[in-house]
């Protein structure tokens, strides 16, 4: 009972400045996207003389401007086609490496296994110049099903990794009362485990969608001069027009970038949440 008594109130002060710091982390993270929201329906000249005003009009003409004369829609269909089947891929071929490697033994398992870690540790930018070599050699440089081949290969470790561990919790009963209802390998793994493991295959499927959405260097590097992607023309329209930038059309160019994230991040919210109490009650 005193040992009770003597830590109440420490758990109210715990509680009290995790509260205290969760609530200075959330505005430090929320105050910056409504105010580039509400600066995306502002021009210019109110941006700068009101910077934390509101707009006088809600029009959508910065988005129009941003959406056709500015590029920023062929560039956003471009990033969804290129994101969408680079996350396809991925996610099909990692589920199917990490499934193999946690519940199969075989020669060299452990090894493949090992050199998927290792690509996790291995610097992107070292890699941009014999990539770039690579993909002029087979004739995909500059072209959106070369970038998406490299966006699968360097989301496959980190998929690889974070499956394994799923896939390795996973009861062996399960397969093996498959296997004598006389289901193979293939129909024990799509109609099964894979559905088994699946709070952990939307979680790495946000990671993976938030890794290739925001990527940068990869696209810029080896996608110069082919069709651009969202961070491309982004890039380009934030500088092309030196110091007479429209900012107003600017703001709603990132707000158009943030609004998938946002999206994929709340149909997926509860399978993440689903996913780290299952790590973490392991």
């Amino acid at each position: 009972m005193e040992r009770e008594a003597k830590s109440a109130p420490v758990d109210k002060v715990v509680g009290t400045v995790s509260h205290v710091v969760l609530a200075i982390w959330s505005a430090i993270v929320v105050l910056p996207l409504l105010w580039t929201f509400m600066s995306s329906f502002k021009t210019s000249n109110e941006i700068f003389s009101s910077p934390f005003g509101l707009p006088g009009s809600w029009k959508l003409d910065n988005y129009i401007r941003a959406w056709s004369e500015a590029g920023i829609g062929a560039a956003f269909m471009n990033s969804v086609l290129v994101v969408c089947v680079s996350l396809v891929l991925v996610m099909l071929l990692g589920s199917m490496c990490a499934y193999v490697l946690a519940r199969f033994k075989f020669w060299g398992s452990r090894t493949v296994y090992w050199l998927m870690l290792a690509g996790l540790t291995f610097p992107v930018f070292l890699a941009m110049v014999p990539l770039f070599g690579v993909l002029k050699g087979i004739g995909l440089l500059n072209q959106l099903p070369g970038l998406i081949i490299t966006y699968v290969a360097f989301a496959l470790p980190f998929t690889v990794f974070f499956l394994f561990s799923f896939f390795k919790n996973l009861p062996a009963e399960i397969a093996e009362a498959a296997a004598i209802d006389g289901a193979g390998d293939w129909r024990t793994f799509f109609q099964i485990m894979l559905p088994m493991a699946r709070p952990g295959l939307a979680s790495v499927a946000i990671f993976n969608f938030l890794g290739l959405w925001n990527q940068f260097l990869i696209p810029v590097t080896i996608n110069a001069g082919g069709p651009k992607v969202l961070s491309q023309e982004l890039a380009a329209f934030a500088q092309q027009m030196g110091y007479a930038v429209d900012f107003g059309a600017l703001f709603a160019a990132v707000t158009v970038t943030v609004i998938p994230v946002l999206i994929a991040y709340i149909l997926f919210q509860r399978q993440l949440q689903g996913s780290v109490s299952q790590g973490t009650s392991r």
